[in-house]
């Protein structure tokens, strides 16, 4: 078996988007399952749109996510020469041509074939011209397509294609400043890369036949195409910023785990049996691009929440404060070792993404100063407030580094009052945690510690 050999080649001219990285992904799985290459190339021929954040923060999202790629990037302004060299071996071959037309000679034309019903085109009027040029016209290098050819690929995800070479026309390969263009770049930076799979949007599937055209031009190697289907909203409708179509680097800053997200954009579009979650380690067993979807994928925010809570789930404590670096929340430099590790199983079992654990980091650490008026209306004050006071009395003598003499503790005032458990325990998470809801109150009161659980019931006493 060949070497295989992928890219992965985005355009600088905005960030890297949750549809490019998935593409990203799958020839990252493919060429390291199989102990080939992959290569990093940024297409950054169009100078006028090109930015230098954009490429910065591509490469940004690769190291984030953890996307190694071999050698050194390569960017395509700087291989101009080579372009150069390569435009004139197909002119030199008389496989190309100088085309004259200028910009209101080709718009009258095509204004002409849309009036007889005709898909606008380049005539190929300069296809085989052998007289003076016009003047005062910088030409552009048009590829000579041979006519009345089939063009025809097997795809790995589509099937067989086949276009005719009549539906094409003899297109631009170097603008009239000289620039080349993109299916001209492409083909030959993939070709002296020695890319041997190419897996890619099927929005690029119409620029395939006009590669292989190229491809045979230049007697290089054709390789194997997998277009696959875009990712589409819930909706069935194309991804917009609101549904998921954001900067990479946006969900690292919304909490999002690396593992969880390589993982959510493996299973859009592709599958393995039931299997829902996969380690790195087991995309690079199975993962082959065969098995690709033929049909659209649609990003759903419920399953990344879904994926992104069992990764936080199974992070340790001390990979759980890395994560957090980036997120403000409050000091935990007062707890214990153990009243870490309870707070952050308590709290992570409850959250989705690292944003929403810090923000329950707070809910819990930074004492109430109002609390929940919908719960503490439904308090019979007259009937609490003694209770607390009893219960204070009680934490005074209790072994807070005991959780089971905490839960005692709270037991054995209902019992002795003979009241319902709730009539109790939800004044005190009240008092506690300024809400109805949270970690349970023998984690609140073995992380709050013995003096900040009394002052905090204190609080709601005098309240």
């Amino acid at each position: 078996m060949s070497l295989i050999v992928t890219r992965f080649a985005p355009s600088p001219t905005g960030y890297l988007h949750i549809g490019g990285l998935r593409t990203a992904i799958f020839n990252y799985l493919f060429a390291r399952a199989n102990q080939g290459k992959f290569f990093l190339r940024i297409e950054d021929t169009d100078l006028s749109r090109n930015s230098i954040e954009a490429a910065n923060a591509i490469i940004e999202a690769f190291k984030w996510v953890g996307l190694e790629h071999d050698g050194e990037i390569l960017y395509q302004s700087k291989r101009f020469e080579i372009y150069k060299e390569y435009i004139q071996k197909l002119l030199d071959e008389d496989k190309a041509y100088y085309c004259y037309m200028s910009k209101d000679e080709l718009d009258a034309l095509r204004e002409e074939q849309k009036a007889r019903k005709e898909t606008p085109r380049y005539d190929n009027r300069y296809r085989d011209f052998k007289g003076t040029p016009p003047k005062g016209i910088e030409p552009v290098v048009r590829i000579k397509v041979p006519q009345n050819e089939i063009i025809g690929f097997n795809d790995g995800v589509k099937g067989e294609v086949e276009v005719n070479t009549n539906e094409l026309d003899d297109f631009i390969i170097a603008r009239s400043d000289g620039v080349p263009t993109y299916n001209f770049v492409v083909t030959i930076d993939d070709a002296l890369m020695g890319i041997t799979d190419v897996i890619r949007g099927d929005d690029h599937l119409s620029n395939t036949p006009k590669q292989i055209v190229l491809y045979k031009a230049l007697n290089f190697k054709i390789p194997n195409f997998f277009h696959v289907p875009m990712i589409l909203n819930e909706e069935g409708q194309k991804l917009s910023k609101r549904h998921g179509a954001t900067n990479v680097m946006d969900y690292q800053e919304m909490g999002y785990l690396k593992e969880a997200l390589v993982n959510f954009l493996a299973r859009l579009g592709w599958s393995y049996h039931d299997k829902e979650v996969f380690s790195m380690q087991e995309l690079l067993e199975w993962f082959d691009p065969k098995d690709l979807n033929s049909s659209p994928s649609c990003f759903s925010w419920h399953k990344l929440n879904w994926l992104n809570a069992h990764y936080l789930k199974n992070q340790s404590t001390q990979r759980l404060l890395e994560l957090l670096k980036p997120f403000s929340f409050s000091d935990l430099s007062h707890l214990n070792p153990t009243q870490l590790d309870r707070l952050l199983d308590a709290l992570k079992e409850r959250s989705q993404t690292l944003k929403e654990l810090a923000l329950k980091i707070d809910e819990v650490l930074i004492a109430p100063v109002e609390y929940e008026e919908k719960v503490f209306k439904k308090i019979n004050q007259a009937l609490v407030m003694p209770l607390l006071e009893k219960f204070k009395l009680e934490l005074n003598k209790t072994n807070f580094n005991d959780e089971s003499a905490l839960e005692n503790a709270m037991h054995k005032i209902i019992e002795e009052e003979k009241i319902k458990a709730g009539s109790f325990m939800q004044p005190l998470r009240l008092a506690l945690l300024g809400k109805g809801g949270g970690i349970g109150l023998k984690e609140a009161l073995f992380i709050l510690g013995k003096t900040e659980s009394v002052k905090r019931i204190e609080n709601f006493l005098k309240n």
